[in-house]
């Protein structure tokens, strides 16, 4: 039985969380930046999958059962499950918000420090949550992590999972390009996968939910109708299905890869982490660096929680990699 879910029952607002991608804090602190800004806040593909020309319907209907299905079909192959596994969502934010609803209250550990909404979420909806380093977390009856992890990159071998009891919530936005071993989608947990974070298609707002199917059905019935936009149907089907890009996308983003690290390197940062989409480096000064950075129109990631850490997400091209190595030798 699903638990009350009214307002009287909700925590109070939490404070805002700050999230890489939005400039407009930025901006207003260094407004003689050059332009345009090169936002590497964010852990999203600088380079987007080229978006297609789109029937007319996409826009003007409702969005179809048949293009929903034909997008979770395609889902299904790419994420090696069954296709009654998969919930379409209108990004895996939505998903994030709305699992904290399904349980009652309950004992929840987050491994992290990390994504910081998981944390809020379940706060919100009252359960007791605590934030755990090691697993298995012990007298928890659902636990998260994300896998790999974001800010640190640290990936925890699906086999290292199966000792955890009760409910598994694993966050996998930045798993596409790791083997399909690595992942745990279609075992016993639930799997949130991202799209617009390897597409570079984030204002799409698409992911998907992977579980069992009575918990999918139920998650479907949370999202209600047309949770996914015509658009983000067809456009979501035509990416996942296309094998190429996604080959050729892993082998650029490594080289890209390699080359920031180079950069960071010689600039004076000790590399922690990341993946095949960001980079997490400490640095002495890092508030300092991040300012400079600023002050020539480039934006990384900061942490409160631990000063001496940024988050530096891929340059797009010859030319953003050519303005980060000019902020960083200055």
């Amino acid at each position: 039985m699903l638990p009350n879910t009214g307002i009287s029952g909700l925590k109070p607002a939490t404070i805002p969380i700050a999230h890489g991608g939005d400039l407009g804090e930025v901006r207003r602190r260094f407004p003689d930046a050059p332009l345009p800004w090169i936002d590497l806040s964010t852990g999203i593909n600088p380079v987007p999958y080229p978006v297609p020309d789109l029937p007319a319907d996409a826009w003007t209907r409702l969005p179809s059962r048949e293009a929903l299905q034909a997008l979770i079909d395609v889902a299904a192959r790419r994420y090696d499950v069954d296709p009654a596994m998969i919930v379409a969502a209108p990004g895996t934010q939505a998903l994030i918000q709305l699992l904290p609803r399904l349980l009652p209250r309950s004992r929840v550990a987050i491994v992290g420090p990390t994504y910081e909404e998981h944390e809020v979420s379940w706060r919100r909806h009252g359960h007791d949550v605590r934030v755990v380093d090691i697993l298995p977390a012990g007298n928890a009856d659902a636990t998260v992590l994300v896998n790999p992890d974001n800010p640190t990159g640290r990936l925890i071998p699906p086999a290292d999972l199966d000792a955890v009891a009760g409910l598994l919530v694993v966050d996998e936005a930045f798993i596409d390009f790791h083997p399909r071993a690595a992942s745990v989608a279609g075992r016993s947990a639930v799997v949130l996968r991202s799209f617009g974070k390897t597409y570079g298609l984030a204002g799409l707002r698409l992911g998907f939910a992977v579980a069992e199917r009575g918990l999918a059905a139920r998650i479907r019935d949370e999202l209600g109708p047309w949770a996914v936009p015509g658009p983000a149907l067809e456009i979501g089907r035509r990416a996942l299905a296309d094998d190429d890009w996604l080959r050729a996308t892993a082998a650029r983003l490594d080289a890209d890869g390699k080359r920031l690290d180079v950069l960071l390197q010689r600039a004076g940062f000790t590399l922690l982490g990341g993946t095949a989409l960001f980079r997490l480096a400490r640095h002495a000064d890092a508030a300092g660096m991040a300012d400079t950075l600023a002050a020539r129109g480039i934006h990384v990631r900061r942490f409160a929680r631990e000063p001496s850490w940024l988050r530096f997400g891929l340059p797009g091209g010859k030319a953003a990699f050519g303005r980060l190595a000019d902020a960083l030798g200055s």
